[in-house]
Order: C-alpha cells, then structure tokens, then sequence
C-alpha cells in the first residue's frame, strides 16, 4: 500500500542513490517474523486464551458449585449407644448391656435453606456479572493496544518517509555545493538531518515493536510479533443508554442484591435449629426392645450470630455506596470519551484538511526555490519540521480518536453486548 505521505519530487542520483538502497536495507527490519492480524483476530485470541478470563470464569464455576450446595438438606446422622458393660458387679460382662440404634435429622427453622439459596444465587450473578465486566476491560485493551501498534507502525513509515526526504535533501545541497552555489557548511547541515532521521527510524522501530509485544502478551504472546492490518477503528456508539444498564453499575447493583440475601442469610441463622431422633433400645438380660424418641435444640443464650449479622450490614452499607460511586462514574466516563472523541475528530479533520496539505505546499516550494537559489537550507529544513510535526501530529489524533471510541464502547457497554 502506498504511503499517505510520500507526496514529495525526489531526487537521486549516481552513488547517492546506490547509498540509499545500502542504508535503507539495514534500516527495515526482518518481516519473517511479521504475522497480519486484524482487530477482530485480535479481539477473538485475546478472549479464547486470556488468563484474566479464564480465572473469572473458575470464579463462577465455583459460584455455580456453591450454589449447588446451599440447596442440600442436612444429611441424617445414624447412632450406636452401648450402656451397662464392662462395669463392676452384674454389669461386668454384656449380660446386662443395653443397646441403642437411632436415626437422627436436624430440621433447619427459620427460612435457613431459602435465605441460603437466595444468597448462593446471587452470588453467582455477580460472579456472572463480573466475568462480563473483565470481558469488556480485556477488549478495550485489545482496542487500545491495536491501536497503539498500528499507530506506531505508521510512526515507523513516517520516519522513513522522512528519511527519505532528508536523504533526497542531501542530494540536492551537495549537488549545489559541488556547482559553488552553496558553501560546504549547507552540505555538512544537510548530512546531519539525513543522519537524525535514522535515528529516528530506529527509535519508531524500537517502539513499534514494543507494542507488538504489548498486543500479543494479551492472549499469551507468540514467537511472530502480530503486525496490524490497518486502524479498523469501529464507528462510536450512537445510542446513549441509561447510565444504569452500564456494566459496573450493573456488578455493582447485584453486590448490593448479594449483601443484602447475606444479611438475611446470617439472621436466619441466629434462629435454633431441632434435631428430632428416633431409634430401638435392645435390653439383652430381658432381651426386650423398646422405642426412644428424642428432640433437641440449642439455647440461644451467648452465640446469636450477632457478630456476623452486623458484619454483614456493614458490607451491605460499603456495596450501596460503591453503587453509588459506579453509577457516577459511569456518567462521568461516558461524558469523558464523547469529549475526547470529539477533541480527536475536530483535531484530525483540521489537519487533514487545512494543516497537512498547506505544509506539504510549504515544503514544495521551499525545495523548489532552494534547488533554484531563492531560499536557504535553512528554510527547507523550517519547512520539513512543520510538516513532520503536522503528519505526526495526525497520527496522535488518529490513536487519541481510536482511544476515544475503545472507552466510550467500554463505558456503554451491557451485559448482552459483552458477550
């Protein structure tokens, strides 16, 4: 794909041209290890091989597994009971013994086993919640760190682009220099560009892959460094839902659902529970049998669960603020990204249309009337700066704007959209 920025006449000649090809050849990197990748290959490795989502998963495979067993019933208890052996007299041998076999149940009272399914439950809703919300912050990376990588891959084109056109300068003042019509010290300063801009080629390219690297720690890594395709920055979200529906208020409403099924829970269990067991007494000196019955429960008079009942409001209290706070935050972070998006646009479409091409004019003409010898050295390289600073310039608005659209796709995001 062509440049965007090779726009410029360029001039090469004999040896000059022949050094260019050497230096160029050593300046681009080895591609063998370059893998294309599109924003959408991106998005879909990050999801299947995520660590962060493979643990938010476990955590609610173990809130399924909790819930589960919040709905068993405890389980009945089989006893044996020996009296009247191994004593003294009569009751030294088993003669005399009496035996007990019971079968005892515990009967939960007071609503225990629903108060702790409700509170199972919605635990793994939040769980479920939860996973959602890393879902989301995994893809704004992946948006974020796509953007960044391809945004450095065109700092890299245009640190070569400028290369070249630092090079092409160079050709042209030592031209005029060996004609007599510039003196020596304009060929020197011209050398002295070109040689800045390999070292910036080198700094862009250090960098670019840095962010490969980032982009591909995001579903793992590999040996081939993931080399994007193109910006694919997806349009904005249009439609402006209710800060409500917003995934964090979302996890944040179902912790306040959970605190509130586990401080029903924990009062529940300040209530007795009966134990009710009935069983047959073998008497082997008559060798009659007889029927026992019995019942107990526990008396409530130190340990009324009063220590976790009011540990349990104080969460309550701490979720319903942090409610609060998500809900605000929502807000705030849709109104930040909408802002952002439209600093990045309004910034973007001035240099591209008013900026970019006046400073591409400028240099046009500074080069034509310094190959004719009506400006300086000086005034090109004036001319070159402006226009590096406005394409690098465009580059930053391109990855702001892409910033701009992951947040506002991460604060508008549902739960159904995370999916």
């Amino acid at each position: 794909m062509p440049s965007p920025y090779c726009r410029l006449p360029r001039i090469a000649v004999g040896g000059a041209a022949v050094a260019l090809s050497a230096i160029l050849a050593i300046l681009t990197p080895g591609l063998a290890f370059a893998e294309p990748v599109t924003l959408a290959e991106s998005l879909a490795r990050a999801s299947a091989s995520s660590p962060t989502l493979a643990a938010a998963e476990a955590d609610v495979a173990a809130a399924v597994g909790r819930a589960q067993q919040a709905g068993f019933r405890p389980n009945p208890e089989l006893g044996l009971d020996i009296e009247n052996f191994a004593g003294a007299g009569a009751f030294s041998g088993l003669d005399d013994a009496e035996s007990t076999l019971s079968l005892g149940q515990r009967f939960e009272l007071g609503g225990k086993r629903p108060a702790r399914q409700r509170a199972a439950q919605a635990e793994v809703d939040a769980a479920r919640l939860r996973l959602a919300v890393a879902r989301a912050d995994l893809q704004q990376q992946v948006r974020d760190a796509y953007a960044k990588a391809w945004a450095d891959s065109r700092r890299v084109e245009l640190a070569r682009e400028q290369f070249l056109r630092a090079d092409n300068l160079q050709t042209i003042a030592t031209e005029l220099v060996d004609a007599g019509r510039e003196p020596p010290l304009r060929a020197l300063r011209a050398r002295t560009a070109a040689l800045e801009a390999v070292g910036r080629v080198r700094a862009a390219e250090a960098e670019y892959a840095e962010a490969q690297r980032a982009l591909a720690a995001l579903w793992g890594g590999s040996e081939d460094l993931p080399e994007p395709t193109a910006a694919e920055t997806p349009a904005a979200p249009g439609a402006v839902i209710d800060p409500a529906s917003a995934l964090d208020v979302r996890l944040a409403e179902a912790e306040v659902a959970t605190s509130n099924a586990v401080v029903e829970r924990e009062r529940t269990l300040s209530r007795p529970d009966v134990t009710v067991s009935v069983g047959a007494r073998q008497f082997r000196g008559t060798d009659d049998t007889a029927l026992v019955v019995g019942a107990s429960m526990p008396i409530g008079l130190f340990d009324r669960n009063q220590g976790n009942i009011a540990a349990a409001n104080a969460e309550r209290t701490g979720a319903e603020a942090r409610r609060n706070s998500a809900l605000a935050g929502a807000i705030r972070r849709t109104r930040d990204a909408q802002a952002a998006l439209r600093t990045a646009e309004a910034q973007l479409a001035f240099l591209e249309t008013q900026a970019e091409p006046e400073a591409l004019e400028a240099v046009r003409i500074a080069r034509e009337g310094f190959s004719a010898g009506r400006f300086t050295l000086l005034d090109v390289l004036d001319a070159e700066e402006a226009l590096n600073t406005v394409q690098a310039d465009m580059i930053n608005a391109e990855l702001e704007r892409a910033r701009a659209v992951a947040a506002l796709t991460r604060a508008t995001e549902t739960e159904g959209s995370a999916q």
